[in-house]
């Protein structure tokens, strides 16, 4: 992994964003978006996750993460292991998912052409994330956040997107509890 991709300081916010292998449009039933949100609400109470922006598009997950002193690339990657396996095996055992067997053979070809997987592999690698350490940097990856399904064509206004923070930040109250505003007057500006 390059350097660029590594979080070096756990005092500050960052930018992640984390993909289905192969863009697979997974994430159109709520029943596997639940699976991200309740695993991100657990990493929010029990792993010291703070989450200030989220959004689950249908084949990849962006958001805004801090820590409280845990250290943040072993809460995604725990994060990222229990999603793949929950997600991998609510599929495989779904009677409505009529795209079970093409999925998990494609998840099952992946896992098996890469030596870090034995069985399948959900979720690509990286994690791209990207230390937010000024305001406007911020503001821009919370305004990437939360258009991301307004440029996608899904809907016409950021909070009508409700698997997103954007939301909570229009004065309503949004799926995932544990989310932390951005405290903008820390950053002096």
């Amino acid at each position: 992994m390059s350097r660029k991709y590594k979080i070096y300081n756990q005092d500050r916010m960052y930018f992640v964003t984390y993909a289905v292998v192969g863009w697979v449009d997974v994430f159109t039933r709520n029943i596997y978006r639940n699976i991200v949100l309740d695993s991100l609400a657990y990493c929010c109470t029990k792993k010291g996750l703070e989450v200030y922006a989220w959004c689950i598009m249908t084949n990849h997950v962006h958001l805004i993460i801090g820590t409280n002193g845990s250290n943040m690339e072993d809460i995604l990657r725990d994060h990222k292991r229990f999603t793949a396996e929950a997600l991998y095996e609510t599929i495989a055992s779904s009677r409505e998912e009529s795209r079970k067997e093409w999925m998990c053979s494609y998840f099952q070809g992946v896992g098996k052409a890469s030596s870090q997987n034995k069985n399948y592999q959900f979720w690509q690698q990286h994690n791209r994330p990207i230390e937010l350490f000024t305001l406007p940097v911020i503001m821009q990856k919370l305004d990437y956040i939360h258009n991301n399904p307004v440029k996608a064509g899904f809907v016409s206004k950021p909070e009508d997107w409700l698997h997103s923070s954007a939301l909570d930040y229009t004065g309503g109250a949004g799926l995932l509890k544990c989310l932390l505003p951005i405290d903008v007057g820390i950053y002096g500006e």
